[in-house]
């Protein structure tokens, strides 16, 4: 019986170990997951974070316990991978909860390790409020800070597909939003004539538009950040106890 290691779950390692399941009914599939959840819907996190998705289980694809009944995989959440002995076919793996350390062996090893938010070396980003949306404990961050301190004002750098969603969704839960991209559209990958269709309605919903226009420096103030644009020289944006939501 051949065993196949999965580092990672969420979309790509959950994914993997189901398809792999189909194709062959007696294989031996371990998934070793170094955060809580292995699947969820990562297109919704911004949706929760505007209470239009209430419900957080809502996010919740697939639970470690349910991957098991359904596809007999064995799926160990909390434990990272710290070693690959690729001559031996092993890997070390570390329980998070307790520290202690064990090896695994494996017949084929996939890596689905996924990215990390992007922070580029901007100077003041390494603020406690400037934040990242990027897995189901972000989201309960993010809400949790909006909820607890009384968040007014909010300013996404950005405007990917996630840097929109941010924007509707912060909007949606009563703040004001400014919204910056250093390019002088939103969303790339369309034509720069659909974008001004976007850039309307982005208007039209009340958060401030600056395009072209990069970050040159964030400043914590008392109970807020201030945002020094790199062209508009001597303007900084406030946003009392403002977030930075990247996108990817």
């Amino acid at each position: 019986m051949k065993k196949t290691v999965i580092i990672g779950g969420v979309a790509g390692g959950a994914s993997c170990a189901a398809r792999l399941r189909r194709l062959d009914e007696d294989a031996q599939i371990l998934i070793l997951e170094r955060g809580e959840y292995i699947s969820y819907a990562n297109c919704g996190l911004p949706y929760h974070v505007g209470d239009v998705i209430k419900s957080r289980d809502a996010l919740l694809l697939q639970t470690p316990e349910a991957m098991r009944k359904k596809y007999g995989v064995d799926v160990r959440v909390k434990n990272e991978v710290t070693s690959i002995d690729r001559e031996n076919k092993k890997i070390t793996v570390r329980k998070l909860e307790t520290g202690e350390s064990y090896e695994e062996s494996y017949d084929t090893l996939v890596i689905s390790t996924g990215s990390s938010p992007v922070r580029p070396p901007i100077k003041g980003i390494e603020s406690s409020r400037i934040q990242t949306l990027w897995t189901v404990p972000d989201t309960d961050r993010i809400r949790g800070l909006i909820k607890e301190k009384g968040i007014k004002t909010a300013a996404v750098i950005g405007g990917g597909f996630i840097g929109l969603e941010m924007a509707e969704n912060l909007r949606h839960a009563g703040l004001r939003v400014s919204l910056i991209e250093m390019q002088d559209q939103v969303l790339a990958p369309i034509d720069f004539e659909m974008a001004q269709l976007l850039h309307e309605n982005i208007v039209q919903n009340q958060v401030s538009l600056y395009l072209g226009d990069g970050v040159s420096s964030f400043a914590d103030e008392n109970d807020s950040v201030s945002i020094t644009l790199k062209k508009w020289k001597g303007l900084t944006s406030r946003t009392g106890d403002s977030f930075d939501w990247r996108t990817s």
